[in-house]
């Protein structure tokens, strides 16, 4: 089965020893993941250099290794700033309201949204608890996202956590054609399958077959959230994901087949 995994982080090594580029091609193959998404370093960290750059250069080389930009949300040109991301050829945008201390519903981000839509790019939200004002990031706020916004794709990761997995499930079945059962929205599995480290967006078996009976397995992806998450919990996660009592077409669509699918990139 191949693993194209979701959310991994990557810095420089003045950031973050265990978190660049090489490090995480080598958690990959000690943990059988054949692909990944990698995410710039937010601006917030306080960078002096471009970090969308950056990455592009980091991934040259690495065709298992797929980039996502990120914006400068307190800046300028936000237009102009995701015009340049896919310039660059990355797929999508990771978006932390949190650490970046914006609303999701707010003029900015709505700026990003509307260009993203535009430009066909995939945005990865964090959701969940995060030590940031509940009101301008409540995973609730994203329905509105999805109203004002109809083609554009995203995911909502952590799927709310331990404390708003309702509200992101709720978000999701609001915007799931009864019919179809397409969607916009995805359900990102990443950092939910450890109630010690990650108890803040810990999902239990009993959490995660609901969401799955509800949402159907085409809309979660499986993310890493390297370098927080070293080989061992992700090789939890992975274990966690083989104990579901699911089928292996269920299996494959999660750890890999929609997210290929939704980048339009091969598996």
């Amino acid at each position: 089965m191949k693993i194209f995994a979701n959310h991994a982080h990557v810095f420089r090594k003045d950031q973050r020893e265990d978190g660049t580029v090489d490090v995480l091609l080598e958690t990959m193959e000690q943990t059988g993941i054949d692909r990944a998404v990698c995410f710039a370093p937010f601006y917030e960290w306080g960078l002096d250099y471009n970090p969308n750059l950056w990455l592009k250069q980091q991934l040259s080389g690495h065709p298992e290794l797929t980039g996502f930009g990120v914006v400068d949300i307190h800046g300028v040109d936000l237009t102009q700033q995701v015009a340049q991301i896919k310039e660059l050829g990355f797929r999508g945008i990771k978006l932390h309201p949190n650490f970046q201390k914006f609303a999701i519903d707010g003029p900015e981000a709505f700026e990003v949204y509307q260009a993203a839509q535009e430009y066909g790019l995939f945005l990865t939200f964090h959701t969940g608890v995060h030590w940031y004002r509940l009101k301008d990031a409540h995973p609730l706020l994203l329905d509105e996202v999805a109203w004002h916004f109809p083609q554009l794709k995203f995911s909502m990761e952590h799927v709310g956590g331990a404390c708003f997995f309702n509200d992101a499930l709720a978000v999701i079945l609001n915007n799931r054609d009864e019919n179809s059962g397409q969607c916009n929205i995805y359900a990102g599995l990443t950092s939910v399958f450890d109630n010690d480290r990650n108890r803040a967006w810990y999902l239990n078996q009993e959490k995660m077959m609901t969401l799955l009976h509800m949402i159907g397995d085409e809309l979660c992806l499986f993310g890493l959230d390297f370098p927080y998450n070293q080989a061992p919990l992700i090789r939890q996660a992975l274990q966690a994901i083989q104990d579901l009592p699911i089928s292996e077409e269920s299996r494959q669509n999660i750890l890999g087949a929609n997210l290929a699918r939704v980048l339009d990139l091969p598996l």
